[in-house]
């Protein structure tokens, strides 16, 4: 009997090298077409074909030459960075701010405007995204991807928001109007699950495949990275970690959504003001834990405090998920630094059996904004450089 032929397999090793080619290209590149051969494996000859095959796509261009020895110089190949476009939208319950980025991941525009004199969200969004493609010379028809960060919960089956305790014009239906009034593709995430993302890309958590980032600002949130993967659970509400029942703090049981849940009244911004002046420091919660800090020895029993309060959500999460890092982000997260982030991870190795590594963030400013655009550049380079092959 004769060995059966895969269809398709000379063309699905060309896509395959393509792809290899842009992502080279894009870590390393400018390179010569020596150069990718040498690196991907391929010979001069399919190296050739191959960056002719993508220059025809558009999707990379001569950028220069490369001084050798005998001959000719040879051509340097990029990636052609406006051969698609990526906008990233973090929407507050105040104000949108909004960024664009080329297929190389440049940021080359940013906006930021407020909500606070329209109870339209369709038009906010609208406006944000054509004043940043504006801003960053971009068509819109080359924007291929949007990707808006949101506080609360995003249904996993639709995309849709299904509930922003700060965002009351923010509802169901809306992820269907916006793409119909872009028409183009627009997803929700929630803001505190980009901010892992950002982390694992370029902060605290890079090269780790499983990890806890504990948000710590006007309320506490917490996004869960597990095999490189964020976790959503089955309804998007994986990560609600203020509603965690923990001592010190009275549970609502009317199942209300609007009820402030245990963890938040004891760990969240408002909490940790009452606690920073009962101390004698600044009423917002940032500053005092700065100020704390900065107090020395006698700062030492506000942030032990605020530590004790984090270490119980962080311990009930820890002794679920028994992650090997806990990111401590948010404005309190990131003003605690390294002083905070020590003492509750001396706290949780105090009260469980499990002693994940805490950590201060290592991402100073937009987190959310860098994790919507880095999650929509992943989805436009799989679509973009994976359609190489007619």
């Amino acid at each position: 009997m004769s060995a059966t032929r895969l269809p398709g397999t000379p063309r699905l090793l060309r896509a395959l090298n393509d792809r290899a080619a842009l992502e080279l290209l894009l870590e390393r590149g400018p390179l010569t077409r020596a150069r990718i051969g040498e690196l991907t494996g391929l010979s001069k000859v399919t190296a050739s074909q191959l960056v002719e095959r993508l220059e025809e796509r558009g999707l990379v261009a001569r950028v220069g030459e490369q001084a050798g020895g005998r001959g000719p110089n040879a051509q340097l190949y990029a990636v052609r960075p406006g051969s698609a476009h990526v906008v990233g939208v973090d929407v507050g319950p105040d104000r949108v701010v909004a960024a664009c980025a080329d297929i190389t991941g440049a940021v080359i525009g940013r906006v930021e405007q407020s909500t606070q004199d329209t109870d339209d969200p369709v038009g906010v969004v609208h406006n944000a995204v054509v004043r940043v493609a504006g801003s960053a010379g971009a068509q819109l028809s080359s924007v291929r991807r949007i990707v808006l960060g949101t506080p609360g919960l995003v249904d996993p089956g639709t995309g849709d928001i299904t509930f922003a305790y700060n965002l009351p014009r923010w509802h169901r239906g809306l992820l269907a109007a916006l793409r119909d009034d872009l028409d183009t593709p627009v997803v929700f995430e929630n803001d505190v699950n980009l901010a892992a993302v950002a982390e694992a890309q370029s902060g605290a958590a890079q090269g780790l495949a499983d990890f806890v980032l504990v948000w710590v600002g006007a309320g506490v949130g917490l996004a869960i990275m597990l095999g490189g993967r964020l976790h959503h659970g089955s309804s998007g509400a994986a990560g609600e970690i203020g509603y965690l029942p923990v001592p010190g703090a009275p549970i609502p049981r009317d199942v209300s959504r609007r009820a402030k849940p245990a963890f938040q009244q004891l760990a969240g911004a408002d909490a940790i003001r009452a606690l920073a002046k009962e101390h004698g420091y600044p009423d917002a919660a940032a500053e005092a834990v700065r100020a704390a800090i900065a107090d020395g020895t006698s700062g030492g029993p506000m942030l032990d405090e605020v530590a004790r309060r984090l270490a119980l959500g962080v311990a009930s999460t820890c002794v679920v998920l028994d992650p090997p890092l806990v990111v401590l982000a948010g404005e309190v997260g990131q003003a605690g630094g390294a002083a905070l982030a020590e003492r509750v991870q001396h706290e949780v190795a105090a009260i469980t059996l499990v002693r994940p590594r805490v950590v201060p963030t290592g991402l100073t400013e937009e987190p959310i904004l860098h994790g919507a655009l880095r999650t929509a550049l992943d989805a436009v380079r799989d679509e973009v450089f994976g359609s190489t092959i007619t």
